[in-house]
């Protein structure tokens, strides 16, 4: 029997937290922009990336200000494409900037967040 080797990096990132004032809004808004739904309620909702890593959603009061940058980033494998999509959506993407490594826009999201969507850097790397 062939033995397969593996050669994606042995470590990923597990969960990502996120505060939203509004779970239930983040979280379909998210969904829109393409995460899968894990476990959702009014107070946490638990959302899945490609790759496995889980985007914890809490309730929180802290006022975000309007246009403040999520700290978490997405990446797609074709920029344009999922510019488009999510411009043919309403989510009123920014222009695509080009920059050393990726090109990226940002979409204005819940509670104030922007989020930004990037081009993936893994050179065709198993992730």
């Amino acid at each position: 029997m062939a033995r397969t080797i593996d050669k994606r990096p042995p470590v990923a990132v597990g969960h990502v937290c996120l505060p939203a004032k509004n779970v239930l809004t983040t979280s379909a808004f998210l969904q829109e922009l393409g995460l899968r739904i894990i476990f959702e309620k009014d107070t946490f909702a638990v959302l899945e990336l490609r790759g496995g890593t889980h985007l914890i959603l809490e309730k929180s009061h802290r006022r975000i200000k309007p246009g403040t940058q999520s700290p978490v980033d997405f990446m797609v494998d074709d920029v344009k494409k999922a510019r488009l999509k999510y411009a043919n959506m309403g989510m009123k993407p920014t222009r695509i900037k080009s920059g050393t490594i990726h090109s990226s826009f940002f979409i204005p999201g819940p509670d104030g967040w922007s989020f930004k969507i990037t081009s993936s850097h893994t050179g065709g790397r198993p992730v």
